[in-house]
């Protein structure tokens, strides 16, 4: 299946509304769906629907009273958890299916044979932690898709890369002590939700396993690039992971109302193309992207697009990619490649 990428999808999808005027609207999903129905994508993606998570299976990494507490307050109609973070009566469905779509995700790989899957999911996950919804997020999708991979198929090895605007700091709590994960996120930073800083290591076994990238305003395509070539590359091809999973976050891209950083079209496909290579190198090809935030709908329509034409390219470039990173890029990486070549953790 290696011609086509798998995409999940369902209509409760579309019924969470986090409340009127909420940036994370199910338009955000609508205008992917239509631009994936173009002729020029078309035949390149398959659809499925997701299976729909088990309680026990999103308690791997939340608490019951957590679980309980969306549940509850799904019941009740409209709920509001946070100033940014609230549902109606579908959320907790269209949340419980957001996770299962993982589920759904990693056996069309494991099972069917899709080098690829997108998983065109709303609530968002990568905010949510253990025992608190927030940011938009009510479970961690990718987390969850760890936990499935780890469970279900013995993986031992995995890397999440997350390139969404704001930090992962849920996803990033859920494996901060441990090295079966490997945990790599770039993002705005000083911003929400205030982690992130390239000190942020680990702890125990999971210290050097989590590597944080904290761009500033302004960074585009060429500090991206440089980032994901000569720091993500390098570190992945020592960890040779078993599996990918990617926070898609498309507020990352140039003029997102709810950021500034300035990656293009172009970049997307260079990232892409990047994780390709680790994926070519160590898992058969297999990633598996879960939509996370994109808040400009031409964004997130352009650069859903951008993503599954660069998987499905025959030719595997595989280019080092010549950039002019910024000044801030630069010292921002020596600081990182001093701290870990200091612990000791990877040769960069």
């Amino acid at each position: 299946m290696g011609n086509k990428v798998a995409v999940i999808f369902d209509e409760i999808f579309l019924k969470h509304d986090p409340g009127s005027f909420h940036p994370e609207r199910p338009e955000r999903v609508k205008v992917i769906l239509e631009r994936l129905n173009k002729e020029d994508l078309r035949p390149l993606i398959q659809i499925f629907p997701p299976e729909k998570a088990e309680k026990e299976e999103i308690l791997w990494n939340h608490t019951e009273s957590l679980y309980n507490f969306i549940k509850t307050s799904a019941e009740k109609g409209t709920f509001q958890i946070d100033a940014d973070t609230g549902g109606n009566e579908y959320s907790f469905e269209a949340a419980c299916y957001a996770v299962g779509a993982q589920k759904t995700g990693l056996k069309l790989i494991f099972e069917e044979g899709f080098d690829y899957v997108f998983a065109l999911v709303r609530p968002p996950g990568h905010h949510a932690e253990r025992d608190r919804a927030m940011g938009f997020c009510l479970f961690n999708n990718i987390a969850l898709a760890a936990y499935y991979a780890r469970n279900y198929y013995g993986i031992k090895r995995i890397l999440i890369v997350d390139f969404d605007l704001h930090h992962g700091n849920g996803t990033q709590k859920s494996f901060y002590h441990t090295d079966e994960v490997l945990f790599f996120s770039t993002h705005q930073y000083p911003y929400y939700p205030g982690t992130g800083n390239y000190d942020e290591i680990g702890t125990g076994y999971g210290r050097g396993y989590t590597i944080n990238v904290p761009l500033k305003h302004g960074c585009g395509d060429d500090d991206f690039i440089f980032f994901y070539q000569n720091l993500l590359k390098p570190i992945a091809f020592q960890y040779k992971p078993q599996l990918i999973l990617v926070s898609a976050g498309f507020d990352c891209m140039l003029d997102d109302p709810l950021g500034d950083l300035e990656v293009s079209c172009k970049g997307i496909a260079i990232i892409t193309e990047i994780l390709r290579e680790i994926a070519y190198n160590f898992c058969n090809g297999k990633i598996l992207f879960s939509l996370e935030g994109g808040y400009n709908l031409k964004n997130l329509s352009e650069g859903t697009a951008t993503l599954i034409k660069t998987l499905i390219e025959e030719k595997k470039r595989f280019l080092h990619y010549e950039v002019s990173p910024s000044s801030y890029a630069l010292e921002l990486f020596r600081k990182i490649k001093d701290l870990l070549a200091f612990k000791g953790f990877w040769e960069i």
